[in-house]
């Protein structure tokens, strides 16, 4: 039988007590634990969400509450008066390891099962087990000083938008369906029976609504849903720290969000963050790094070789180069050694796996580079790639030729692949990149059109608005994205404001008079009354936690997380729905 908390009043929490509250009566509560019994005496560590303590049962205690004692168990629910005392064997390890409270009483209020798993830090169960009972995986130290970090860092960021005169405002949840780059998460109408509401991917077209309507900053901690295959760093349902300004530019947006990230690091982390961030272009980060989302924080950069192989006679390089293609390479110094032609065979089974054709190599371990393709090739032509990358006794050179498209992103995640395995990042690192000057246009080769890169209403740069209906590829964007350590943080840009460039804009883009209409025909029609210039960019709060809290996984830092098939285990979501409802709705599933 659980009993009440009737006279005992938490006082205090367990991880707050020190050495200078020797002698004080304090009540605190919690959950066990560990329950150690060594026969005169009885310790259990309580502990609850600042802490953990230890309790002491010796001959000073009243048997009753030395009995009771006795029959607690792990993650028994306890509150516990008693006085605190210098412990005789101390605990480094713990905040409170100089004290413990001498029990004067002791209430279980919750009596528990044995749980399925440990609840330890780092735990080895089995994630789907840990997942399937989240609200224990939760009691876990590590997951638990997770979400805490989050929530401060959520405040941390509200705090300073409202310093710099932002406006809190929520949009709606239930919105019409536009087309944003992924698919939407649909919500049928009972009342409007064959349409549907969207849950928002992001509240883009509102919060430029709200710049039309003169609100001048805005700021939202925007809940954004996308129905996307899921992997470590996505999750349908995510967290935007979502702003819009009036009449700014790039560099207004960019000092911003520099600002928020140096406020954050140096209260969060005491991490002092240097500003201005360094920028690279789109074009440079693809050349130097294979990926629009660089990790800067180890070299292996991308050197380009086409000079040194564009008169050879090796068909593979020849028929890159004539396709209007490239040559590249990265060097993997001092890995040699590390590198086996069983390690290299299966870097090329991936880069195959990834788009590219096959991988060259030099390894050079013995008095001279082996070179996989030296037959094809002239000493000297062997010498001039020798010296463009720089290679020395013990490195390994990786070779891709292609298409741009193919060799740059394939050659990137080489780079990544190979610096993760060998454990070449530098630990306590936080490098921050922009990443500038996007193309505005993507081809979709299954279409055959051109795309949006980032959305529609995106401003190009004005020297490119003269390629908009001859070059496409010529046409690039007011748009930036914050990196840090490889991971995107966020995406922004100015919008086009000009009703006359936006329908222009549309028209490259192949979209009709009525799709116009139907898909954002409310917007178009606003910037007929006056738009003041603006621009934005949305954050994600779970990519930025799940770095700071040095997590692998957004899950380390989502409550209650999706799994990859987007289903929650622990309330077995999503479920069926009885045919009632359906009908209500107007629905019939069809059986396939």
């Amino acid at each position: 039988m659980a009993e009440f908390m009737t006279g005992l009043k938490r006082t205090h929490y367990c991880g707050d007590l020190r050495i200078e509250n020797i002698g004080n009566e304090v009540t605190v509560c919690g959950w066990v634990q560990r329950q150690r019994n060594l026969g005169q005496l009885i310790f259990i560590d309580l502990r609850d969400t600042r802490g953990m303590v230890q309790l002491a049962f010796d001959d000073t205690t009243d048997r009753t509450i030395f009995d009771k004692a006795f029959t607690v168990r792990s993650e028994y629910v306890l509150a516990v008066k008693g006085i605190v005392r210098e412990r005789t064997s101390k605990n480094k390890d713990i905040p409170t390891g100089d004290i413990e409270i001498a029990v004067k009483d002791l209430r279980i209020l919750s009596k528990a099962e044995t749980p399925p798993f440990e609840i330890v830090d780092n735990s080895n169960a089995n994630e789907e087990l840990r997942l399937k009972y989240r609200y224990l995986d939760l009691r876990r130290k590590d997951l638990h000083e997770n979400i805490k970090k989050r929530s401060e860092i959520a405040k941390c960021a509200r705090d300073y938008f409202y310093e710099n005169n932002f406006v809190e405002i929520e949009t709606p949840m239930m919105i019409k369906s536009t087309p944003e780059g992924a698919r939407d998460y649909l919500v049928p109408s009972r009342i409007h029976k064959g349409k549907f509401y969207a849950l928002p991917q992001s509240p883009q077209i509102y919060k430029q609504l709200l710049m039309l309507s003169g609100f001048d900053r805005y700021i939202q901690l925007a809940r954004c849903f996308r129905d996307e295959d899921l992997r470590a760093d996505r999750q349908p349902e995510f967290t935007q720290i979502d702003l819009e300004m009036s009449f700014v530019d790039m560099e207004d947006i960019m000092q911003i969000a520099e600002g928020l990230v140096k406020r954050l690091f140096s209260q969060i982390m005491n991490i002092d963050i240097t500003t201005p961030l360094p920028r690279l272009t789109y074009t440079e980060a693809m050349e130097r790094y294979g990926s629009d989302k660089p990790d800067t924080r180890f070299g292996m950069e991308i050197i380009n070789i086409s000079d040194c192989v564009k008169n050879c006679e090796f068909a593979v390089f020849n028929s890159a180069l004539s396709e209007g293609g490239s040559v590249r390479a990265i060097v993997a110094k001092n890995l040699a050694a590390k590198l086996t032609r069983k390690e290299i065979d299966k870097l090329i089974e991936y880069s195959k796996g990834i788009g590219a054709k096959g991988i060259a190599f030099v390894r050079w371990i013995d008095d001279t580079p082996n070179c996989s393709f030296s037959k094809f090739m002239k000493q000297e032509e062997l010498e001039a790639i020798y010296n463009k990358v720089g290679i020395e006794k013990g490195d390994v050179v990786l070779i891709a030729a292609d298409k741009n498209k193919i060799v740059l992103p394939v050659l990137g995640a080489l780079r990544l692949k190979i610096a993760k395995q060998f454990d070449l990042i530098p630990k306590g690192l936080f490098n921050f990149l922009w990443i500038t000057d996007f193309p505005f246009f993507e081809f979709d080769e299954e279409t055959g059109t051109w795309v949006a890169m980032h959305h529609p209403f995106t401003m190009p740069k004005e020297e490119c608005l003269q390629y908009l209906d001859t070059a496409p590829e010529k046409v690039f964007a007011k748009a930036y994205d914050l990196v840090l350590n490889g991971t995107e943080l966020s995406s922004g840009s100015i919008r086009i404001t000009d009703y006359e460039l936006q329908q222009k804009m549309f028209k490259a883009l192949n979209l009709t008079e009525e799709e116009i209409k139907a898909k954002f025909g409310f917007l178009v029609d606003a910037y007929k009354y006056g738009a003041p210039p603006h621009g934005g960019m949305g954050i994600g709060l779970d990519r930025l936690s799940m770095i700071m809290c040095n997590a692998q996984s957004l899950r380390d830092v989502t409550a209650f997380p999706k799994v990859q098939n987007a289903s929650e285990l622990m309330s077995d979501c999503p479920s069926v729905v009885d045919t009632k409802q359906l009908e209500e709705l107007g629905l019939k599933l069809i059986e396939k």
